[in-house]
Formats: structure tokens, C-alpha cells, sequence
């Protein structure tokens, strides 16, 4: 045995050993957020053993009921489900959640309630289960006012006051990506140790990239800005070459190559989904805070995506996020336009 080499593998940034390191850097802090983070990681590898053994197990396939958004629940969907809101109840940490899959948020019983708000997509992109393509589970944390009068309110926040956010894509890794507001960090699960392994430390986003990431199968339904902005992907005036197209159809998939190599992820609004078709508190808000904590922007069209003051919590938005020079474009697009509707 190499006793040395196996000296350094203990020698590994875990996320609990960073998470300990950022709560060294406040001395008010008692541990709450540690805790709840690990409970966090915890569903995040059951998750990932159940997506691995799934067509052994045959979880894949409906489970014959339809969630909140009107979409047929595969079985891993449900699991996954059941699988953090039991993770997260347990913590002793959370006040209320909030999950694609639950049509009403749910508010923790009083004995185990804490002061964070948890907004999360158990499983985002199932529908690519069957094929093998990499799906996610994403989140973002708020913190409550008055953990004995959490109301709806609570939760109804904008994204600025979000403290922290992330997501954890199965794949061909397990990775997680998180940010607690001191920029973007990725993990990778080694299956061997059972811990997530600091592989991608301070990610930051190129200012420019070369990709774009949209579903032009609705590009007929799209607005002015939008095609023209895809247009300009494809046929660049300035003598540039043309980006790359590359579009997963999971978002956690789309937004980890994005954050990666740079580039912009659209999802617009159009004739079909007036107000897009990403939801706000648990895909929109998270990644747009991922993306600013790598030096990237995020935009709805019509302002910075963390602004948006959500009135409920299915609530739905177009988005445009990644390199700051890329979204910088499809912003002056918008702007243009819409002070040429005004002179007109």
C-alpha cells in the first residue's frame, strides 16, 4: 500500500469541511446553515444512488399522477421528492418549503422548526430519465423572519435576498454546484469515500462565449429581440465566427456547461408561454444567483431576474443568463426595442 498517497486522499476539501471554513469566517454563526447543508448533500446522494440503479430498480416510468405544472411524475420524480422534504423537515432547520412537485408550500411543525426557507426542484429535467441524459435537483435558501409566524409572505421574496443557492447534477458525476454568497464552488461525489471532493474551486464565467443554449423549435413563437439576438448567433455581422448551438433540454445540464465554458442559456417568453415557462423561485432565482456569483448576468427581459418580486410560488419568467457580455447584447436588444416602441 502506498501509505503516502492515501495520506494525501485524506488530505481532500470536503463540502462539510468548506462549509466549516465558511462558518470560521463568522463568529456569530452556531452552525445552522452546516447542519442544513448537510442534510442537503445527504438527499442529494440518495438521489444519486437512485438514479444510477433506476432501470434495475424500474423507477423509470410513470408513477400515474400528475404534479402541480399539469406533467406526468416519473417515479424518481416522487422519490426524490419525498426523499429531501424528509431530509429537509429532519434537519431542524427549516421554517417552510417549497417544491415543483407540492402544489401548496409546506410549513414545518412547530418542534422542528428553524429560520430557513427552501425552495427546490427535487428533480428538474425527468423527462430525460429514460435516455440517460444528465438531470438535477436544484435550490435556493432564504432565511425567515419569525420562525413562529411564517407566513406565505416569507417565502415571496426576491432573489436578492437569497443566501445561498445551488444545484447537484447526475451525470456522468455527481456534482454539485454552490454558492453561499462568496462566489461559486463545484463538488464532486467519489463514490469510494461517500463525499463531495472540492474539484472546481472560485468558478468564474468568461466574460464571452462561444455557445448558445435555446429550444429554436419554438423560435416561430419568439419575439423581436430574441430572434434577433439568435440571428445574430448564427449570422454575425462583425466578421466573427458563429456560435455553437447546444441545447440539453435539462436546465441543470444547460446552466453547468454555460457557468463552465461560457455562453448564454435562453429561455424566452413567446406566443405559447407568455410569462416563459421557467418557475421563478426554484430555477430562475437560483441559477441567476449562481450565475452573478461567477461574474455573469441574469435577465428577464424586462429587468435583473433577482429583482423579480414573485406574487406566488409556481410563478413563472422568461430568463436569459451567462457570460456578461453575451446577456450585456440581449439586454441592448430589449432596450432598443423597447424605445422604439415608445417613439412609435
Amino acid at each position: 500500500m502506498d501509505h503516502a498517497a492515501e495520506a494525501q486522499r485524506t488530505d481532500l476539501m470536503t463540502i462539510t469541511r468548506h462549509a466549516l471554513n465558511e462558518q470560521g469566517r463568522h463568529p456569530e454563526s452556531r452552525g445552522d446553515f452546516t447542519i442544513l447543508l448537510s442534510h442537503i448533500v445527504l438527499g442529494c446522494k440518495f438521489v444519486a444512488s437512485a438514479v444510477n440503479k433506476a432501470g434495475l430498480a424500474k423507477l423509470i416510468g410513470l408513477a400515474g399522477e400528475t404534479n402541480i405544472q399539469g406533467e406526468e411524475q416519473k417515479k424518481l420524480d416522487v422519490l426524490s421528492n419525498e426523499v429531501f422534504v424528509k431530509a429537509l423537515v429532519s434537519s431542524g432547520r427549516t421554517c417552510v418549503l417549497v417544491s415543483e412537485e407540492n402544489e401548496e408550500a409546506i410549513f414545518v411543525d412547530a418542534p422542528l422548526r428553524g429560520k430557513y426557507c427552501v425552495c427546490f426542484d427535487p428533480l428538474d429535467g425527468s423527462s430525460n430519465i429514460d435516455c440517460g441524459v444528465s438531470i438535477g435537483t436544484i435550490f435556493g435558501i432564504y432565511m425567515i423572519k419569525d420562525k413562529d409566524n411564517a407566513t406565505l409572505e416569507d417565502v415571496l421574496q426576491p432573489g436578492t435576498n437569497m443566501i445561498a443557492a445551488g444545484y447537484c447534477m447526475y451525470g456522468s458525476s455527481c456534482t454539485l454546484v454552490l454558492s453561499t454568497g462568496n462566489g461559486v464552488n463545484g463538488f464532486t461525489l467519489d463514490p469510494s469515500l461517500g463525499e463531495f471532493i472540492l474539484t472546481h474551486p472560485n468558478i468564474k464565467i468568461p466574460n464571452k462565449g462561444k455557445i448558445y443554449s435555446v429550444n429554436e423549435g419554438n423560435a416561430r413563437n419568439w419575439d423581436v429581440p430574441t430572434a434577433k439576438f439568435v440571428e445574430k448567433c448564427k449570422f454575425p455581422q462583425d466578421g466573427s465566427s458563429p456560435k455553437s448551438l447546444r441545447y440539453i433540454g435539462s436546465m441543470v445540464a444547460d446552466v453547468h456547461r454555460t457557468l463552465l465554458y461560457g455562453g448564454i442559456f435562453l429561455y424566452p417568453a413567446d406566443k405559447k408561454s407568455p410569462n416563459g415557462k421557467l418557475r421563478v423561485l426554484y430555477e430562475v432565482f437560483p441559477m441567476s444567483f449562481l450565475m452573478e456569483q461567477a461574474g455573469g448576468q441574469s435577465f428577464t427581459g424586462k429587468q435583473r431576474a433577482l429583482e423579480l418580486a414573485p406574487t406566488e410560488i409556481h410563478q413563472r419568467s422568461p430568463i436569459f443568463l451567462g457570460s456578461y457580455d453575451d446577456v450585456e447584447e440581449i439586454k441592448s436588444l430589449y432596450a432598443s426595442e423597447s424605445s422604439t416602441g415608445l417613439s412609435a
